[in-house]
């Protein structure tokens, strides 16, 4: 298969997979909510994706039709119980440490999936070391210790994480479920500052992931090896740890608004940056940008939306932000790729995503944020 048919079902993978949530995620939030059964719905859609990530192992060259399936089936898994992964904390967490938590979740994450993905390379790389015969073999056994990893890092969450057992008795259906949506729905809509919280995050959210997607893209157009795009991965990985954490202490100590306003602030230099890129260490410092930054926005983005929301309500309103979450990346590609084509240069389309990031940041510096203490009206 010529490798633009191979991209061309990946990214239509990834945009199936992306819809189905989209549509998802603010009915389970409603189905959470109205059963109390957060932690099992998570674990069922965990189960799902553990399920279709270590299939994988079983998907021989050439079955491109099964593998862009088991892949829409692992992003929906995984998608689908960060709904309920992330409307935990306001349930699981005081006000007073949610910042600190938020942070500590992605900072683990970014630490062990860093160190997972240095191993997947090297056994990548040095297949005999591990025992395997190539490295196709050893790809296909990188996704089965990625089902294990993932298997083993949800066993705490098993043990220490209760559904309320009120609400687990409650009936729930689809249809009481959709009522609440509604309900929901026409909240957010008179709740002007969480609305405008939203909007601010769709924009600065959607510059992110268009970073995130196209960064690896816009390295191998530029003429940059492959070698040191792996590189640059892992530098964001390993960074991102000590900086999310970092990010958490200026949250609690000064507010998620603020912390914010400096990450994306150094988004937006570091895009413009991004235009006058020339070498592999040029690249290399973008990745250590991406990593001091990219957590905080990610992790404070998520405790200041739990502190504008009612806590009764956690699962329907984190539904809403997984959605936007979901959704974005459409924007900023397109103006890239047509800022790209018209200007005749990759260069001047990267910059135009500074336009997403500075729409959000104007909207954002409206919106009141509670303290860490105040609670959200329900």
């Amino acid at each position: 298969m010529a490798v633009t048919t191979s991209t061309f079902y990946l990214g239509l993978g990834n945009s199936v997979a992306s819809l189905i949530i989209v549509i998802l995620a603010p009915l389970l939030g409603a189905i959470a909510d109205s059963s109390g059964l957060h932690k099992r719905l998570l674990l069922c859609f965990a189960m799902l994706g553990i399920l279709a990530t270590s299939s994988f192992f079983f998907v021989a060259q050439g079955m491109w039709p099964v593998a862009v399936l088991v892949y829409v089936i692992a992003i929906i898994g995984f998608s689908g119980a960060n709904v309920f992964y992330d409307a935990l904390l306001p349930i699981i967490a005081p006000r007073s440490q949610q910042h600190s938590l938020s942070a500590l979740g992605f900072a683990l994450g970014y630490l062990g999936g860093g160190v997972l993905f240095l191993l997947n390379v090297v056994m990548t790389l040095k297949p005999a070391m591990f025992g395997l015969a190539d490295a196709a073999e050893a790809v296909r056994w990188s996704f089965v210790s990625v089902a294990i990893w993932w298997t083993l890092f949800t066993i705490p969450l098993l043990l220490n994480i209760k559904d309320d057992p009120s609400a687990a008795k409650k009936g729930v259906t689809i249809a009481g479920s959709l009522r609440q949506l509604a309900q929901t729905t026409k909240r957010i809509i008179a709740d002007k500052n969480v609305a405008l919280f939203l909007l601010a995050y769709w924009f600065y959210i959607d510059g992110l992931a268009t970073i995130i997607r196209m960064a690896v893209d816009y390295g191998l157009s530029i003429g940059l090896p492959t070698n040191s795009l792996i590189t640059a991965l892992l530098i964001v990985q390993f960074i991102g740890f000590p900086a999310t954490l970092f990010f958490g202490r200026i949250g609690q100590r000064h507010g998620a608004k603020f912390g914010l306003w400096i990450a994306l602030s150094a988004y937006v230099v570091a895009t413009f940056a991004a235009a006058f890129m020339q070498t592999t260490t040029h690249f290399y410092i973008l990745a250590v940008v991406l990593g001091l930054f990219q957590g905080g926005v990610q992790s404070l983005s998520r405790s200041m939306f739990s502190h504008l929301i009612p806590q009764d309500r956690s699962g329907e309103y984190f539904g809403f932000l997984n959605m936007l979450g979901k959704s974005a990346a459409v924007v900023g590609p397109v103006l890239v790729g047509i800022v790209g084509v018209l200007s005749g240069s990759t260069r001047i389309g990267i910059v135009s995503i500074l336009l997403l990031f500075i729409i959000g940041m104007v909207l954002l510096k409206f919106v009141k944020e509670p303290s860490n203490t105040e609670t959200a009206l329900s």
